[in-house]
Order: structure tokens, then C-alpha cells, then sequence
């Protein structure tokens, strides 16, 4: 794939807010220059195609909730800056009965630091339902050691998923289904759903988004907008089905970071695309594709 078509780098916005309360929207806006110990909404990606600005996310013009909850968490992918950190999430070096745990050490809504915390007595394994208490980033939770509780609601329930294994340079996931997505400066390190964006077999609220160098099931955070066509700037904006394209590589799009796009499938031909100069175009380089993948192509305008 060539990697100036989409956003260089998986950008997600995630929900989890305090339970019962509505986010801090002042909080939201872009964090300092080198990035350490912010709350940004923005990331500087530089993969020597694309940069992304420090910025606030790109919102439908609506009021309400619905906004709220979306500005919430903000998930992003960049190179570790030294955040302060107690502990190791990869060596999990935490005395007996604890666990170390990503939290908001400025009271920011973002996973920003590294704590060590008390183990549930009635600890959920991955896959359980679990709970955090205050926030989703307070980095306390009734999952086990080597897992968080991931994707919470207004209510702070959400599910257990599993650190990754391995090391940083060589992370593993125990199933094989899963791929080690390492986010946040390095502070947030997980085991996420392997999926097919053209089949799009993630769970409820979630969608399949180009994660690394494959694809990974995330929260789908669209919201009114997310639509073909439709302005973004982070890869879990778009609909299911659609992902958040370089603006270059989508018409009438050179006002945004980039544009929502469908996945399609080369089988089709253009079935599904739409746009001036938009065709489906092959995502991985002949040979490259993932076995069951070799069809999966992208409507965008070719190079």
C-alpha cells in the first residue's frame, strides 16, 4: 500500500469519559510543542508523506452530548517522548498484587503516564466485562494483570483486553487473532481484533480501521458525520465500510487533513466508488497482500 493515500499513522478518538459527568471541552485543545505530558487532540505525524497538525478534532456543527462524548478521549500514535512513569507496562515490574497501568497523571482525559495499582480481588480476564472507577483514564479498573478495561462507556463499563506481550521492538499477542497496537507515546500497548474492512466483522459500535501495517477492530466514533467524502482528520471518524483518506488522494478535499473513503473490493471494479477521478485501486502491492486480502482495494483517485 502506498501509504500517502490514508493517514500515515492510526490517529483514534476514543470514548470514555467520568462516569455520569460531561468532559472538560477547554481541556481539549492541542497540547505543547514536544508533546510530553500534554492532553492534545492533535498529533504531528511526519512518515516523510503526510503531516498531521497539532489541532482539535474536526466536530459536526451539532450541540449536546453527543459532541461531548466524542471529545472525551483522544487516542494517538507517536513517537515516546519520556512521559513520567512508575513503572514498565512490558516487564509489568509492579510489587506482588499490583499491576502497572496507563492513567491521565495531569488530570487531562488522555492515557499520557505509567502507575502501579492495586489488582482486583474478582479480577476479569480479556474478554470479561469490566469497570473503571472515576474515569476511563484513572488507570484503575477490575481487570487482571496484563490487562485494562478498554472502550468505556458514560457509565465506565467496558471490556478486559490484554497488553501486549513481547517486547516493544518485538511485541507479541498470545491470540493470534489480535494485533499489538502500541499508542500514546508508547503508554498504551494492546492486543486489538485482527478484521476485514470489506466484510467489517468487528463487534457492536466498533468498525474495522488500517492499524500499523494491517487492520484492527476500534471504537467507530463517526457520530452525524463520517459519511464518502466527508472531512476527517482521525481514522475512526469515518462509517464502517470507510476509512480517512490523504486529502490529495480524494477530490474536492484540499481544505481537510483528509477525506472518508470506501473500501472496495478490485473484484467489483469500481462498484461502490464514487467521485471525479475516483477508481478502486489495489491496497497492497502485488505480493504484499495478507492471505485473504488480495482483493481489498480503496476508492481513491490513482497516482
Amino acid at each position: 500500500m502506498k501509504n500517502q493515500w490514508w493517514i500515515g499513522l492510526p490517529v483514534f478518538v476514543i470514548s470514555g469519559c467520568v462516569a455520569g459527568t460531561k468532559p472538560e471541552l477547554e481541556q481539549m485543545t492541542a497540547g505543547d510543542d514536544d508533546g510530553a505530558g500534554s492532553s492534545s487532540t492533535g498529533l504531528e505525524v511526519d512518515d516523510g508523506n503526510t503531516s498531521m497538525p497539532n489541532t482539535t478534532a474536526q466536530q459536526p456543527d451539532t450541540d449536546g452530548d453527543e459532541v461531548e462524548r466524542r471529545r472525551c478521549l483522544w487516542l494517538h500514535l507517536s513517537a515516546r517522548h519520556g512521559s513520567i512513569e512508575d513503572c514498565d507496562v512490558w516487564a509489568q515490574d509492579c510489587p506482588d498484587g499490583q499491576k502497572c497501568m496507563p492513567w491521565a497523571n495531569d488530570g487531562g482525559n488522555s492515557w499520557n503516564s505509567l502507575k502501579c495499582v492495586e489488582v482486583n480481588a474478582d479480577a476479569g480476564q480479556p474478554g470479561d466485562e469490566c469497570h473503571v472507577e472515576g474515569s476511563g483514564v484513572s488507570g484503575l479498573d477490575d481487570c487482571a494483570l496484563g490487562s485494562m478495561c478498554w472502550n468505556t462507556n458514560e457509565e465506565g463499563l467496558g471490556t478486559c483486553v490484554a497488553f501486549c506481550g513481547g517486547t516493544e521492538a518485538a511485541p507479541v499477542c498470545d491470540d493470534p487473532q489480535s494485533s499489538c497496537v502500541i499508542a500514546n507515546d508508547g503508554v498504551l500497548t494492546l492486543c486489538l481484533p485482527l478484521c476485514d474492512p470489506l466484510v467489517q466483522d468487528c463487534g457492536p459500535e466498533e468498525a474495522c480501521y488500517p492499524v500499523n501495517d494491517g487492520f484492527a477492530c476500534a471504537p467507530e466514533e463517526s457520530g452525524e458525520t463520517g459519511g464518502n467524502g466527508d472531512p476527517c482528520e482521525f481514522l475512526n471518524v469515518c462509517d464502517p465500510g470507510l476509512f480517512c483518506a490523504n486529502a490529495s488522494a480524494m477530490p474536492d478535499c484540499q481544505d481537510s487533513t483528509g477525506c472518508c473513503t470506501n473500501f472496495c473490493d478490485l473484484n467489483e471494479g469500481n462498484t461502490g466508488c464514487s467521485g471525479a477521478g475516483v477508481e478502486c485501486v489495489a491496497w497492497y502491492d502485488v505480493g504484499q497482500a495478507p492471505p485473504g486480502l488480495e482483493q481489498l482495494g480503496a476508492c481513491l483517485i490513482p497516482e
